[in-house]
Parts: structure tokens; C-alpha cells; sequence
């Protein structure tokens, strides 16, 4: 019922969305006599403003069409190498000769698409050879292709690790922190001469126990029969995934949007202003922005609520009584070099959560344990915007040339 009554309420909103779009066009048009009065800019910007909330969002495109490689302008093209399923391993092909370190970028799969990461890729690609895991939305997964959880989460980046080996470094990105150190320590245990060379784990829920944050506490105070009942949803028969049971994009946007109400709020207040005045490049990045966190993708019951239950309330990584498959989860085993970054500011993975994945791994050498934490930073400024490109890529880059030996 949860799933039909945002498509009826998508539905009602469409009708809204056309009106908007016609005032904007009507109060923004040279032949207006109002268009460059107070009034006629109120009217547009408000009318901009009431279109973009009531648009139905769909997967950006990365867009990254060159970057600079040794200070020359080069080509981007984007070609899937594996596809699978729930997601296929894309690459960012440089148009260069030049050699740098191979990059598995672990996006999370959390409600939003794989393009979260576009600017963490841009910044990467002048000095790596960047893949990333470019996963599907669960509502346009037929049910033919069976289920998808967390451990087969797990068997994806292992077979992707495989295939890129082996000398792949790889980067996860908040949730995958986990899954991407369950699929290490099975590598190792396996003694797979394809095992990354170094591992880079970003704002990810290693120990929730430690600085629990809102989604945390939520996780810990509610029942899984809660969580099956009440956020967890049936795909509508307009779509190919239909019947297939999901935690619902709009559902997790819902949950983002309330814990920090008051800030989304005030930046489509400053949006209205910036409009009105004229403000281009603000108003720009703005649009940017919400076009790409509206955008959200369902996440498959199973890979959901084993999610919740092994990392949020049992702990099960830190507490070392994971098992995935029949398989212990054993990351004492792992030998490759880690490092760990957080965020001060982080309202998602609290401070030591992340860095806890040092303790879980005492035969990695001394020196090849890294930990970062970056001053005055959220969650989302880990891996993008200014302080993720200028203070906290560096140390990245340096960490994964350091293992690319």
C-alpha cells in the first residue's frame, strides 16, 4: 500500500508541476511588462521553486566528459566491462598512455544512485584509473532474477576485485565500508592471489556501538517485524521489477530529509533569494545538488533488512560472529594496507566508527594502518566538495601510491 499511495500522490503532483511550469514560463517571458519587477521575479522563482519538488527524479548521468591527466585535457568515455543484475562495474576510460593506480570506487547502496560519487570520480580520475560499482534500481530488476542481499553484495565486489586484479585499490564509500571488508577478509582467508592492494574505508558503520548517530538509534530502538511493516513496500505492476518486495528510495529521501529538516528548508529559502537576484552560480548549484539527492533507487527487502539486522543491531563485523554463506567473516586475517577517513561532523557514521576497523585487523603492519579524520566535515563532505579535494584526496592518493608497489 506504502508503494501505490506515492505513485497516486506522484500522480496528483504531476498536474501541480505543469502549472508551475507555465507561471515560471509566463512570469519569466521578454514579453511580460512584469518580468523585471520584484513581483514577476517572486512569481518565477516561486513557480521554479514548486516545480523541482514536485518532479519525479531519475538516474543523472556522470557527465564527466574529460579530465586533466599530467596537464593535458583528455577524453572520458564510459564503458561497462561486467554486467550483472543489481549492478554492473563501469569504468572511466582515460584517453592517456600515462599509468596510475587502478581505482574500485565502492558506491553505497543506500537510496541514492552510484552518481552520488561524481565528484569524488572527478577528482580522482587526473591521477587514477577509476571503476566503480554503478548499481540498479530493485523496482527495474525483474523477479526473474531472483533475490539480492548482503551476501551477495559481498560475492559482487569479490568478483569484481577478481576481475580487475591484480592491482586494484579499493575505495568504499559510507555503507559498502562493511562489505567491502567482509569480501577482503574472504579473499584472505582464501589466500586469493587477487586481493586488493590496499583498502580505503570512508564514513562507513563498522561499530555502530561507538558514537551512535539518529539512524543508528532508530535501527537499535525498532523491532525487524517493525521495520518489515512499516518500511518495507511491493513494487507496482507498472514497472519491471513489480511484486518484487523493497525498502523504497522515497522512503530512505523521506528519512534523510526529516533528520535535517530546518537545513533543507533554508536552502531552498536562500534558492528563492538567490532567483530573485539575479544569483547564477549559486542559484546553479543548487539545482545540481537536488537534482542528484531527489534522485533515489529502491534497495531489495532482503539486502535491506539483512542490512539493519547484521550491522545495526547485532554488530555481528565487530563482535566477530558474521558468517556469509557458511563462510566466517575472519578480518584478523586481512594483511592489506588500510586506512580509514571520517568526518567530525559525520551525523550519519559516527567518530571511531569507522576508525574501529583498525582494531579488527592486528596482522596488518603497523605501518600500513592509516586513519584521517578531517576537522569541520560532515558526512557528505568526506567525499565530495572543496575539503575532499583539497585536504583529504591528497592523503588517498599518497595512501594508495604508498601500496601500489
Amino acid at each position: 500500500m506504502l508503494y501505490h499511495a506515492y505513485e497516486l500522490q506522484r500522480q496528483f503532483a504531476e498536474p501541480v508541476r505543469l502549472w508551475a511550469n507555465a507561471l515560471e514560463s509566463v512570469s519569466s517571458s521578454p514579453y511580460n511588462p512584469l518580468t523585471d519587477t520584484w513581483w514577476g521575479k517572486s512569481m518565477a522563482a516561486g513557480a521554479e521553486i514548486i516545480s523541482r519538488l514536485t518532479r519525479t527524479y531519475g538516474k543523472p548521468a556522470f557527465g564527466l566528459a574529460t579530465t586533466e591527466v599530467a596537464g593535458k585535457t583528455v577524453a572520458v568515455n564510459e564503458e561497462i566491462l561486467l554486467r550483472k543484475p543489481f549492478g554492473q562495474l563501469l569504468h572511466f576510460r582515460r584517453d592517456t598512455t600515462e599509468r596510475h593506480p587502478k581505482v574500485l570506487l565502492v558506491a553505497p547502496m543506500s537510496g541514492h544512485y552510484a552518481t552520488l560519487l561524481r565528484g569524488t570520480v572527478e577528482a580522482l580520475l587526473p591521477e587514477h584509473d577509476v571503476y566503480i560499482t554503478d548499481w540498479i534500481d530493485a523496482r527495474d530488476v525483474p523477479l526473474a532474477h531472483g533475490n539480492f542481499d548482503l551476501d551477495d553484495y559481498i560475492d559482487y565486489i569479490i568478483e569484481f576485485c577478481r576481475y580487475l586484479a591484480p592491482d586494484v585499490h579499493v575505495i568504499a564509500v559510507c555503507q559498502p565500508s562493511v562489505p567491502v571488508l567482509g569480501a577482503a577478509s574472504l579473499m584472505a582467508q582464501a589466500r586469493d592471489p587477487r586481493q586488493p592492494r590496499s583498502l580505503t574505508l570512508m564514513g562507513g558503520p563498522i561499530d555502530t556501538r561507538i558514537s551512535p548517530t539518529v539512524p543508528n538509534d532508530l535501527a537499535m530502538r525498532n523491532s525487524m517485524m517493525w521495520f518489515r511493516q512499516n518500511v518495507i513496500s511491493t513494487v507496482p505492476l507498472t514497472y519491471p521489477g513489480a511484486m518484487r518486495r523493497v525498502y523504497p528510495g522515497f522512503v530512505q529521501l523521506t528519512s534523510f530529509i526529516t533528520m535535517n529538516f530546518d537545513r533543507h528548508v533554508n536552502a531552498h529559502l536562500r534558492q528563492f533569494e538567490h532567483l530573485i537576484k539575479g544569483d547564477d552560480d549559486p542559484a546553479e548549484a543548487h539545482r545540481k545538488f537536488y537534482d542528484e539527492y531527489l534522485a533515489v533507487m529502491d534497495l531489495t527487502a532482503e539486502f535491506y533488512l539483512q542490512t539493519i539486522e547484521i550491522v545495526f543491531k547485532e554488530h555481528q563485523l565487530p563482535r566477530g560472529v558474521w558468517v556469509s554463506r557458511g563462510r566466517p567473516i575472519e578480518p584478523a586475517r586481512i594483511e592489506t594496507a588500510l586506512m580509514t577517513v571520517e568526518g567530525e561532523l559525520d551525523d550519519i557514521s559516527g567518530l571511531g566508527q569507522t576508525k574501529a576497523a583498525h582494531a579488527l585487523t592486528p596482522n596488518i603492519p603497523g605501518a600500513r594502518h592509516v586513519h584521517w579524520e578531517q576537522p569541520r566535515v560532515g558526512h557528505y563532505g568526506i567525499f565530495n566538495g572543496r575539503k575532499w579535494r583539497e585536504q583529504i584526496l591528497p592523503r588517498v592518493r599518497d595512501f594508495i601510491r604508498a601500496n601500489d608497489g
